[in-house]
C-alpha cells in the first residue's frame, strides 16, 4: 500500500536528504539573512525540485518557467546560479514578503502556512484559511509543513 499524508511527506524528504547536504551552507546562511527557518527552506527544495533532481542541466523547469533548486519564477527574475546562495536568498525574501502580506487576522500558523501555499500559487490565490485549495495538487503547504518537520529531526 502506498503512503500518503505525512508519511507520504517525511519518505520524500528522507530520500532527499543525500541532496539536500550539497546546499546546507547556502541553506544555513540564507536561512540567517532573511530569518527563515533553514527546514522551511530544506522542505521547499525538497518539494519543488527532490533536492534538484528534478531541474533541467540549465537550471529551469521542463516548462522553463522557474529556476533553481527552489523555483523561483521567471516574473521574479531570478539571481544567482541554480543552487547558490544568491538564489535560495532570494526565494527567500520572496516567502518572507507572502507570509508578511497574509490576513493580518489569521493566526500566525494560518500565516506561516499561506505564505508558503502563496509560494506556489501566487498570493491572489491564497484568499482562505483553506490555504490549499489552489495549490499543486491540492496539498503544497500540507507537505511542506511535514517535510519540515522531518528536516527539524534531522539537523536542519
Amino acid at each position: 500500500m502506498p503512503l500518503t499524508g505525512k508519511p507520504a511527506s517525511h519518505a520524500l524528504a528522507e530520500d532527499d536528504a543525500g541532496r539536500m547536504k550539497h546546499y546546507r551552507r547556502a541553506i544555513l546562511r540564507a536561512a540567517q539573512k532573511t530569518q527563515i527557518d533553514p527546514a522551511v527552506i530544506a522542505a521547499i527544495i525538497s518539494r519543488e525540485t527532490r533536492g534538484g533532481s528534478y531541474l533541467q542541466p540549465d537550471g529551469w523547469n521542463s516548462q522553463g518557467a522557474a529556476f533553481g533548486i527552489m523555483q523561483v519564477h521567471r516574473m521574479n527574475s531570478p539571481r544567482g546560479g541554480k543552487d547558490s546562495e544568491e538564489h535560495i536568498t532570494q526565494a527567500c525574501s520572496l516567502l518572507a514578503d507572502f507570509i508578511e502580506d497574509m490576513n493580518p487576522s489569521w493566526s500566525p500558523e494560518q500565516r506561516y502556512k499561506g505564505g508558503i501555499a502563496a509560494y506556489n500559487c501566487g498570493p491572489a490565490k491564497v484568499t482562505s484559511t483553506d490555504v490549499d485549495r489552489n495549490t499543486e495538487d491540492g496539498d503544497y503547504a500540507n507537505d511542506v509543513v511535514a517535510r519540515v518537520q522531518w528536516y527539524k529531526l534531522h539537523g536542519y
